[in-house]
């Protein structure tokens, strides 16, 4: 029976691995392209993502 629980365990780990990668790509691909222009205190700043 302890066999089931340790490879449950990593079949567990491995899903939340993977379903944790997905999410962290679809973020990353979904941010926008473009140049970002930010105005404040310290002046203008423009970054191009």
């Amino acid at each position: 029976m302890s066999r089931n629980n340790g490879l449950y365990l990593i079949i567990g780990a491995l899903m939340v691995a993977v379903i944790g990668l997905g999410i962290y790509v679809y973020q990353e691909e979904s941010q926008p392209n473009g140049v970002e222009l930010k105005i404040g205190q310290n002046g203008v700043s423009i970054e191009e993502n």
